[in-house]
């Protein structure tokens, strides 16, 4: 199993993400947990394309972290 850092935003009317590592993978969602599942298929299909035309897949290096900022 491979884990991909994913980021999630807010845009207002609904939620967007995409994954650092897999370029051009981004999804929307009416939720955070429709947003997740919707790009974690698009990850597995972006994946599953890449090996089809045997093209080398992307490894994570990403990480993610929440700071606080006292103001």
């Amino acid at each position: 199993m491979t884990e991909y850092t994913i980021v999630i935003e807010d845009a207002g009317s609904n939620y967007a993400a995409y994954a650092p590592d897999v370029l051009g993978c981004i999804a929307t969602g009416s939720s955070i947990d429709e947003v997740t599942s919707t790009l974690r298929e698009a990850i597995e299909e972006h994946i599953n394309i890449l090996r089809d035309m045997g093209e080398e897949i992307p490894f994570p290096h990403s990480s993610a972290s929440i700071i606080q900022i006292i103001s």
